[in-house]
């Protein structure tokens, strides 16, 4: 029988090291909020496979549905012979699109895709060149996406020099010393001294950064942003790969601000751990791209579109909206009290909305603590909690943990959080 270190060896010998996985454990089985190695041992997922789960580890309605898929036919490509799953979730993902007016929606694999098929509608619709990204932001690790991704370490290192007409503004962030007003007047500076604004085809944000430290978008921030591309016509991206399907107690993140975006990026959890991503857009823009021009031989699997509209309505049917903001309470709670008592390492900036909540880690003068990071992480998965961490310090520990986990497996988790903290002191 395989055992982890049998296997890490194996995993040396026949993977690239450019593909890093955080953990020398190898999943055997898995259940709702729970991993069990191929040991034995158990672990609560705090990660959800990167906000992937919010409707856990093969929830039963979702693997129904795949199932009953798997008995008619696997694959046709939609472009070839289209189906009705991929008609059916399109048609429930424009009935929840975060913006007024007709919308439409295609379908794809990956978060990646999803993004740069977003900056391919925006372009053909405006007919211009420029994407305005944010630092710390993180949009995928493809040619593209990288370059709109603020972020150098790991994702560009090596990689050579980013396609033109991508330019980043820095991201407001009180930890960052950087205001809304910086950010408008360096969006102002860019204007003047690199791209007018009639070149600009698309600004690309998310709702709250997720790589770049769980930082949510200020309000005021999106409100002028959409002023901005209502002046000067360019296309709102709101990047909801990982914010979106209830993680925020929305169903979209951006949602919280009240600003109508033009089109939006979906991924991670929209199929409950099936590959499928998307665009959701106004109607006017995404007719935009010619025939033939948006696609992929694998874009909107069958499997995956059943399972998506499972995870729909497991969403509606188990009130995950409400679960998200009721969990994100009591991880909150249980934070404010770890960080007040005299014992472990010292946690900061408590923040997020719904259940993405995160956590910098800091020295006693409040510096970032990558390296008391990196030990809480380790101690937590001895302990059987899989954690990470994000954050261009690297000392933000992130919480991503199924909407669908219990309150006792919730507080048993938060318990060897805590015990992760002290151990690492």
């Amino acid at each position: 029988m395989a055992n982890n270190a049998d296997l890490r060896d194996r995993h040396i010998a026949a993977i690239p090291r450019g593909l890093a996985s955080a953990f020398p454990v190898y999943a055997q089985r898995a259940e709702n909020a729970e991993i069990w190695d191929i040991e034995g041992k158990r672990y609560i997922d705090f990660a959800g496979g990167i906000a992937v789960l919010n409707t856990g580890h093969r929830h039963p309605k979702v693997m129904a549905a795949v199932r009953d898929q798997l008995d008619h036919f696997t694959h046709t490509a939609f472009q070839i012979v289209p189906y009705e799953p991929y008609v059916a979730l399109c048609e429930r993902l424009n009935a929840l699109a975060p913006f007024s007016g007709p919308a439409k929606s295609v379908l794809f694999s990956t978060g990646a895709e999803a993004v740069e098929n977003a900056v391919k509608i925006a372009r053909a619709a405006t007919g211009r060149p420029g994407v305005i990204a944010f630092s710390g932001g993180f949009h995928g690790r493809t040619t593209l996406t990288m370059a709109l991704t603020g972020k150098v370490a790991p994702y560009k290192v090596k990689f050579g020099v980013a396609p033109p007409a991508i330019y980043h503004l820095p991201f407001p962030a009180e930890s960052h010393g950087v205001s809304v007003a910086d950010t408008l007047r360096a969006l102002q500076t860019l204007f003047r001294a690199d791209i007018a604004p009639t070149d600009v085809a698309a600004i690309i944000i998310e709702p709250v950064q997720g790589e770049g430290g769980f930082l949510p978008a200020p309000t005021e921030l999106l409100q002028a942003l959409r002023e901005v591309c209502d002046t000067h016509g360019i296309v709102l991206i709101a990047d909801e790969v990982q914010t979106g399907f209830a993680r925020t107690g929305k169903m979209f993140g951006i949602e919280h601000s009240g600003v109508e975006p033009d089109l939006v990026t979906i991924a991670k959890s929209l199929a409950g751990g099936f590959p499928l991503s998307g665009v959701i857009g106004r109607a006017a823009i995404m007719d935009a791209a010619e025939p033939g021009g948006l696609g992929g031989t694998y874009a909107g699997s069958p499997m995956a579109c059943a399972a998506a509209l499972a995870v729909l309505d497991v969403i509606v049917e188990e009130g995950l909206l409400a679960r998200a903001d009721a969990i994100g309470a009591t991880i909150h709670a249980t934070l404010e009290k770890l960080a007040l008592r005299n014992q472990g390492v010292t946690i900061a900036a408590i923040r997020g909305p719904g259940a993405m909540i995160a956590f910098d880690i800091v020295t006693t003068s409040g510096e970032p603590d990558a390296a008391a990071t990196k030990r809480v992480i380790h101690a937590a998965l001895g302990d059987g909690l899989i954690l990470l961490s994000c954050g261009i310090h690297g000392n933000t520990i992130r919480i991503l943990n199924p909407l669908t986990i219990s309150d006792a497996l919730l507080q048993e988790g938060l318990d060897k959080l805590g015990r992760a903290l002290v151990t690492a002191h």
